[in-house]
């Protein structure tokens, strides 16, 4: 008879992958810069799947495969509910690779309408202490021409099934306020055909001004017009998300959630990184050292939760919520599915987990979901707002 408690090599290889790459991080990435490293290993995954049939034997391999964790929405199917949030993929390089190291979809971005390069570095640091980063970016990428010419070209190449790709856009921060609205609509237009999912960013930090548009009033007519514009090029059916800031006050989540259920949107997307600094572990003076930005990774854990939980309740089952925020354990991600979300995303998660993260993070949860009774993750989306519902 097998042993139950037996290990099995594949088990046995990933928990030895693990421990290698934490001694890696610890002994020289994590006092390496940060960019630096992000486009070093980038280019590396990138220059791997680029091999003849490397990138369909690592998603054998490593992609979701559990048939509890696909995901139909957005009239697509999502092979897991994990995606790799905006900011990692700017200029829509690599979801090919991004797919083949196991994330079920990934969201390219955030794109502006016009090239920029973004804030001088350095701009990118880890609070290894936290297990969180700290990013002012400032949008840089390549500008929403080169992007769509990009995804053009893979489209093309691309044999078999294709990844699934969520647009994030932003403002050129050279653009005026008064013409934020125009600037969205040239990116939309521009990358519609090549987006499964669009989703207006008016949440990051790292922009002047940007996060002013999240107000209901200057809100409603960016949403409004970017509609409009996808309707009248024939993207009627493409679904339109907006993705918002953790350190929005409750009444001004509840707003956003109202608004987006009044122009009939898609979902939200919840949240992005946060300007607080509250409870950390990091030395403080490593902290004002490193200076403004937006803070992500596990501080933003609970207020992530807390603005997706009352998004559930504003608008139930209406919108597709994705959650984003301090999602490190399956776990976590489970507790944000049982919250309300339909699917969830990481980015720090994978810079401290290293790239058997998606892989570990998808075999988890599809454990969670068998152990919970479910045949399908779908069927427990919203499950603890529902119970809380009942209670109520």
């Amino acid at each position: 008879m097998r042993n139950s408690n037996a290990i099995s090599p594949t088990v046995n290889a990933a928990r030895k992958d693990d421990v290698l790459y934490h001694l890696l991080f610890h002994a020289v990435l994590r006092h390496s810069d940060a960019e630096s490293i992000h486009r070093l290993s980038f280019a590396a995954l990138r220059g791997l799947t680029a091999l003849p049939g490397a990138a369909e034997a690592m998603a054998r391999v490593l992609g979701p495969r559990e048939p509890e964790l696909t995901v139909t929405v957005f009239g697509r199917e999502f092979p897991g509910p994990l995606g790799l949030a905006a900011g990692f993929d700017k200029n829509a390089e690599g979801a090919d690779g991004l797919t083949a190291l196991g994330f079920g979809y990934v969201e390219v971005g955030t794109v502006t309408a016009h090239p920029q390069p973004g804030n001088p570095r350095p701009r990118l640091f880890r609070l290894a202490a936290d297990r969180a980063i700290v990013n002012r970016m400032g949008f840089n990428n390549q500008g929403s021409v080169v992007v769509a010419d990009r995804l053009r070209e893979q489209r093309a190449k691309r044999r078999g099934r294709r990844p699934v790709i969520g647009v994030n856009i932003g403002k050129t921060k050279a653009v005026p306020e008064a013409e934020a609205v125009t600037d969205y609509v040239t990116s939309a237009r521009r990358l519609a055909e090549f987006a499964d999912y669009l989703v207006i960013n008016v949440s990051s930090p790292n922009t002047p001004g940007l996060r002013d548009l999240q107000a209901v009033e200057r809100l409603r007519p960016l949403l409004a017009e970017v509609r409009a514009a996808l309707d009248a090029e024939g993207h009627r059916g493409l679904p339109l998300l907006v993705k918002i800031a953790p350190d929005l006050a409750d009444e001004d989540v509840d707003a956003v959630a109202d608004l987006a259920l009044d122009l009939e949107l898609d979902g939200i997307v919840a949240t992005n990184t946060t300007t607080a600094r509250n409870g950390l572990d990091t030395d403080p003076a490593l902290v004002a050292a490193v200076g403004t930005g937006g803070l992500s990774g596990a501080p933003l854990k609970r207020r992530s939760l807390e603005v997706l939980r009352r998004l559930r309740a504003r608008v139930g089952d209406r919108l597709v919520l994705i959650a984003v925020g301090g999602v490190e354990t399956p776990q976590d991600a489970w507790e944000r599915i049982r919250a309300g979300a339909t699917l969830v995303q990481g980015y720090t998660g994978l810079v401290y987990g290293g790239p058997l993260w998606p892989r570990r993070l998808h075999r988890g949860l599809a454990r969670l979901v068998r152990d919970s009774g479910y045949s399908s993750i779908h069927e427990a989306v919203g499950a603890d707002a529902e119970a809380q519902h009942l209670r109520g």
